[in-house]
């Protein structure tokens, strides 16, 4: 950019320059000069072909079939992902029925513990119950007998004891009836 002045008959011209202006410039100049480099060094591109029927049908054959390729593997990998899928969902529930298996055999052995302790301390109930009723009866049983043979009857007996046996006889007087008790227990001889 320039601007011209005149100061007493003189002609002065001040220069003011934009230095990035100054420099694209020049690129642009380069470049220019590059193309025309290239269009001196290089034949120019040959036209189009133009396009005939063959080519259109060839196309639209090749379009097709790198369609049906895409196609092929977009179903081959949908196809893939569905037995992963299903392949997961049977881990899933096989995993599940474990935990539930596992859960019912927890509760079941709980329950058969459960069931075991009652059991037992049932038994023990009745047990001491029924060995407090046994220790009665025998109780009764032998004041019952001891009156019983004061009262009707009386033992009488003998015995001879040797050094390989012990012989027993024994009478028994109860009123009316008498019961007569004869045995030869044998000794264990040890040598």
């Amino acid at each position: 950019m320039g601007i011209q002045c005149c100061k007493n008959g003189h002609l002065c011209q001040i220069v003011i320059e934009d230095y990035d202006e100054t420099i694209l410039m020049q690129m642009k100049e380069e470049e220019e000069r590059k193309k025309k480099m290239e269009k001196l060094l290089l034949p120019p591109p040959p036209p189009p072909p133009t396009r005939t029927n063959k080519d259109e049908a060839a196309t639209k054959i090749q379009a097709w079939w790198r369609g049906t390729l895409v196609r092929r593997t977009l179903l081959h990998a949908a196809l893939r992902a569905w037995i992963i899928q299903s392949w997961w969902r049977l881990t899933l529930v096989r995993l599940l029925e474990k935990k539930k298996w596992a859960a019912l055999e927890l509760y079941a052995r709980q329950e058969w513990a459960a069931i075991k302790l009652q059991s037992w301390v049932r038994m023990w109930r009745v047990r001491l119950c029924y060995c407090r009723l046994l220790n009665a009866v025998r109780i009764i049983q032998t004041y019952w007998r001891w009156h019983c043979c004061h009262t009707r009857g009386y033992f009488q007996g003998s015995y001879e004891l040797t050094a390989t046996k012990l012989g027993v006889e024994l009478e028994v007087f109860l009123g009316a009836q008498i019961c007569r008790i004869t045995d030869c227990i044998p000794f264990p001889i040890k040598n």
